[in-house]
Order: C-alpha cells, then structure tokens, then sequence
C-alpha cells in the first residue's frame, strides 16, 4: 500500500496526464469535425456489434500476415486485459486488500499470462522492425513521402515499444517482488519465476523495489497519455470506432451536391469528409494496403499507405492550430502525394479490402481526382478525349449509336430491342465494351444465344443505351456522371424491365448499387449468376465435353466490390474443366489493370504493366484457358497474350463463351 505522499503525488500526476491528455484527445475529436460531413451512423447498434466482433476476434487483422498477427494478437489481448489489471494494481495501492487467492486467483493467472505474452509479442515485434526490417516497412523510391516521415515512423515505434516494455516489464517485476517478499503463486507462474531475483535480499529493500515497480508501470501510463494522441497507436481507440462507421459498400461512391457545395472534390486537408480524416489517425502504418495495390506492386508512384501517413504527419505538424480552425498551408499535392500516384490507382478496392483498421484509402483518391477534374480541370490527356466522347456520342469509345447492334449482325436469330419488344421480361444491357469492343463483341453474340436458347422473352435497348457513366465517376467527373445516369435512369424506367442483366461487371456495380441514388433501383445480375440460374432452373442444360484446365481470374468489380466469386468458378466446372486458381484469387485477386478509367489513359511509369504481372501470375498455373467475366479484363489479359510466342500463350475467353460452346441445344 502507497504511503500518503505517494497517494497524493500519484493523484496529481493523475489529473495533470488526465488535463493534458484529454485536451490533446479533444483536439484529435475537433480536427476529425472539421471534414464534411456523411453519413456513416445508420443501424449504430449493428455497427458497434460488428466492430466489437471483428476488434476482439481480431478478424480484419488475421486477414494477412498470420505470424505477425499472432504476435500483434498477443498484446492486443494483453492490453484489453490491462485496462483491468491497472485498475486492481490502484486499488492495491491505495485501498488495504490484496488481489491473491480465492476468487482473484483466475484473474491473477490470466494477468500472469497475458503479461508474459505481451513481452513476447513486443520484442518479437520490435525485433522483426528494427533488425530483420522487412521491405514492407519502407515505401519504393518513388513514392512520395514527406520530409520526417521515414525518421517519424521509426521514431513513434520506439518510444512507443519502449513504454509497452517498461510498462509491462514493470508490471511483472511489481508482481514478482511483490511474491519474493509473500512466496511463490502457483496462479502466477510467471511472476514466481521472476520472484527468485529477490531471494535473500533485505525485505525493507525488496519493498522498496516493489514501490518503484508499482510507479514502473502505472506512472509510465500517466506519463505516456498526453504523447499517445500523436502515435499511430492511437488506433487502439480509433480503430474500433472506424470500423464501426466504415462504408458497407465503399465501392459505392457518393454523389456531389452541385447546387450547395463550394468545393469539389478535395484540394486541402479541411476539404475531405471527416472518414477521409479519421482514416489518417486510425492508420497503423503497417503498409498492407501498399502490398496490396496493383500500381505499387508494378513500381508506379502509388502507395495507398504513404498517403494516409503523409496525412496523419501534415496533422500532427498543425497540431492543435487545425482542430482550432486554422487552414491547411499545403495542398494535398503538395505533401500527401503527386498528380503520378493520384491518377496511378485502378480503384480495385484491394486496399480497402485488406485494411485491419477499416481506412478506406480509395477514396481519398477519388477525392483528389474529383478536385483536378471538377476543380482545377487538370487531367491526363487521354481522359479529356473520352469525357469528350462519352458527352458527344454517349460512350468512350467515341462510336457513334448507330452501331450499337453491330454485334448482332448474321446471328441466325434477331436480337430484339425495346421498340420491337416493349415488355421484356429480362433486358440485356449490353454495355459500350461488349457493344464496340470487336474482341468483346464475341460476349454479347453469345450471350444472345444462351438467352435464345432458354426461350426468354428478353430484348436489348438497342441505340438508345448509352455508358453507364462508370469511366467518368471513377476518375473524377461525377458531373458527367450524373448526367449520364439521369439519363440512364429515365431510359430504364420507361421499360419497367423485371430483370436487368450485363456481362460487363462495372456496368453491373454502377446500375445495381449507384443508380438508385439517381431513382433507378432495378434488380440487377451479372451474366454469370443470370446464366447460373438458367441452368439451376432447368432452362438452360450445359454438356460438360471439355477435359482442359482453367484457370479464372476474378474482375475487381464482380469479385471484391460486389463479392461474386462461386458462380463463374461453378459455371466452368459444368463444362468439365479442370479449374486451376492463381495464387491470387478471390478476395486477394489482383487487378487486370483497367479499372479507375486506366483502360482510357496511358499506364503511369512502372517496372511493367499491372495487366503482364496477372497474366503472368494466371500463366504459371499452366492451365490452357483463363476465364474472366468481363470484356475490360478480357481485353488486357488478351492483349498480353500477343506478346507471347505463338502457341505458348493460353487462350483467353468469357465465361459466357465457355458456356455456350457447350449448350445443349
């Protein structure tokens, strides 16, 4: 038990770390406000719920990683413990009990463990950090990272490994000390084993160890709280409040309030929603976004990590003067990252995917691109040929609509449209690539005959489908958007069509889960479920003739965005292939290169395309065929193809074509 002097020497430090601290933590809560606001508190019970799962099973952190997550688990659970465990050691100084025996000994047995397994955790921790030093601790050269960032990082990682130790270190000499002077405790084996250190010592000398190892532990607290809003551990409290309020779909972007809005898009700090900032405080730097990113992983100037970090130190840099008000002095160009890396981003969503902490780094990118489009009117060359052409002939193709149903051109079928057929019971929506693209227009001809073939009362806009507008939001232009799905939308409605189907996945992800933003909500499937319930409902029989291997490579926008992975994988098993997964696949697909309007643009410097790095992951399987289920990715991938020598290249088809070589007719 405290002496009176410590007693009230403790509750001193105790409100001056609770003043210092709580203004700091205030400030943290003020910088946050000052984003714009958006709505992220919609079914908060089921929020909180959620986060609490995913924060105490530690699910979003094993999602990479599974020896560093062991380790990070393993002072995680410390840690919550310890909230506790802190709480018993106060009591124990100024209160006459003690925590021994009976009811306690649980509580001393898990704290003994816990304690043991925090130490093992943090210096295998810092071991792995500051002398194996993986290269995903550092960013590519040509990553833009703000001066003092490197030498930041390092230096957050030690003081804060340097308090976990002390803390915790201190907190078992306080228990071991404590049992030299009592005996050993089978409920506290670790503890009992340090005890041998005081063994034969004065016990007035063993007491006063104990004091100093009380104030070790609970003082190192007090201290180490005004500093803690300035770490990245910080995410021990933000982390669960970000995940709770993450976007359920965040490949779902949201649209511009033209008529109120003064920015668009962001250029500063202050001009994000406040997600976009809690995301720089919950980040932890632990950089799996950047394994992850297509354009990091094909050396372009992208690093979806060294964005939020360059954020969370511009914040700390302003530190309290932002959450006072003051505006940012830099642009985000200017530090977070470079007009390179804002336009080197394929919007897979992969980032986000694989975030612990619930960032959703994407779009931050998108912000920034919505800025130099809608803002500064600044953006690669091939971008302003396409919205030119989406505006004037309504695609990116530039073709004109006349030529809409080209693809259906000698089908031994018509295809009907909306004029010959009013009242579809499915309509196909083609798509601009399925549509002009002469390699995806092999798609649409099949996919008409799968729909013929199952008797369906189906039609197709025809000349009056346009883009869905996907290519202008992803880049920036939510203004040629809107318009494009106001458009859209009142085509849509006039068909009242119960089923709406599309071979193209962005086409798919833009009707289904953004026009009823835009009052088009319509019960939307991708031909690979569509084509999957023909055959589940006997509409549609498949031979399965084919003994090849396929290997399958999973569309960003069908796969991670919209969480489609068993139906094109059961549709090529039906025509008796043997399916063969790249290392990467599903969830952890990796990016064919075109999303985010990259199909409309030079690729951004690399050590090589994103598209050669997953054909030649798809490559390495050894199956004959790759499959996808989109005609962008079909494009990519078959374009990589050509650069191999002749008959060593496997084929590259849709899953519809696959399909219809074995109908049953």
């Amino acid at each position: 038990m405290l002496t009176t002097v410590e007693k009230t020497l403790f509750i001193l430090v105790f409100l001056a770390s609770l003043y210092y601290g709580g203004r700091r933590f205030y400030d943290v809560y003020r910088s946050i406000a000052r984003g714009k606001p958006d709505q992220r508190f919609d079914q908060l019970a089921k929020r909180v719920v959620g986060s609490l799962f995913n924060v105490l099973l530690q699910r979003t952190v094993f999602n990479k990683r599974p020896v560093v997550s062991f380790l990070h688990a393993l002072v995680f659970y410390g840690f919550v413990f310890y909230f506790l465990v802190n709480l018993v050691d106060v009591l124990e100084g100024f209160l006459p009990f003690h925590a021994r025996g009976g009811g306690w000994n649980l509580f001393n047995l898990t704290a003994d463990v816990l304690t043991a397994g925090v130490l093992i955790g943090i210096t295998s921790l810092v071991a792995r950090r500051f002398v194996v030093r993986p290269k995903d601790f550092d960013f590519p050269a040509n990553v833009p990272v703000q001066d003092g960032v490197r030498e930041g990082i390092r230096r957050d990682s030690t003081i804060v490994s340097a308090f976990i130790i002390f803390h915790v270190g201190s907190r078992l000499m306080f228990k071991a000390s404590q049992l030299g002077l009592e005996g050993a405790d089978p409920f506290q084996p670790v503890s009992s084993v340090f005890a041998g250190f005081f063994a034969g010592m004065n016990p007035v000398a063993v007491l006063g160890l104990n004091h100093i190892f009380w104030w070790g532990a609970l003082g190192s607290i007090l201290v180490f709280i005004p500093y803690f809003p300035r770490t990245k551990h910080i995410h021990l409290f933000m982390a669960p409040i970000n995940l709770a309020l993450k976007k359920k779909n965040p490949g779902v972007l949201q649209p511009m309030d033209f008529d109120n809005e003064e920015v668009f898009g962001a250029s500063k700090l202050e001009e994000f929603s406040w997600p976009r900032l809690m995301d720089a405080y919950s980040c932890i730097m632990c950089n799996r976004c950047q394994d992850v990113c297509p354009a990091t992983n094909t050396g372009k100037a992208l690093s979806p990590a060294a964005i939020l970090i360059n954020e969370r130190f511009e914040l700390n840099n302003m530190f309290p003067n932002f959450a006072a008000g003051q505006e940012s002095p830099r642009p985000l160009l200017d530090f977070a990252l470079n007009e390179e890396a804002a336009w080197a981003c394929t919007t897979c969503n992969a980032c986000i995917e694989v975030c612990p902490v619930g960032n959703e780094q994407m779009l931050h990118i998108i912000d920034v691109r919505r800025e130099r489009v809608l803002g500064a009117a600044e953006f690669p060359d091939g971008l302003k040929k396409t919205f030119n052409q989406m505006e004037t002939a309504g695609n990116p193709f530039g073709i004109s609509s006349d030529e809409r149903l080209v693809w259906a051109q000698d089908l031994p079928f018509p295809v009907p449209t909306v004029d010959q057929n009013p009242n579809p019971d499915v309509l196909y929506w083609v798509g601009c690539a399925v549509s002009f693209d002469p390699r995806a227009q092999k798609i649409a001809r099949n996919m008409a005959e799968i729909l013929h073939f199952a008797g369906l009362n189906w039609a197709v806009l025809g000349k009056t489908e346009k883009c869905t507008g996907d290519t202008a939001r992803r880049t920036g232009n939510e203004y040629l958007f809107a318009q494009m799905a106001d458009e859209n939308v009142a085509a849509l409605n006039a068909v009242k069509a119960p089923v709406i189907v599309t071979t193209c996945p962005h086409c798919f992800h833009t009707i289904a889960k953004e026009y009823p933003q835009f009052g088009g909500n319509y019960v939307v499937k991708h031909h690979t479920e569509f084509i999957s319930e023909l055959i589940r409902d006997g509409k549609l029989q498949v031979a399965p003739d084919s003994d090849s291997s396929v290997t399958y490579h999973d569309p960003c926008y069908l796969g991670r965005h919209n969480g489609i992975f068993d139906q094109p994988r059961a549709l090529i098993e039906l025509t008796g292939a043997t399916l063969a997964e790249p290392e990467r696949n599903r969830s952890n697909s990796f990016c064919c290169g075109a999303g985010g309007g990259q199909f409309w643009k030079e690729e951004e410097k690399g050590r090589e395309r994103v598209s050669t790095n997953r054909f030649r992951e798809l490559k390495q399987t050894g199956a004959k065929t790759v499959a996808t289920g989109c005609p962008f990715c079909l494009r990519m991938l078959t374009e990589e193809t050509a650069k191999e020598e002749e008959g060593n290249a496997p084929e590259v088809f849709d899953v519809a074509e696959l399909v219809a070589k074995n109908i049953r007719k």
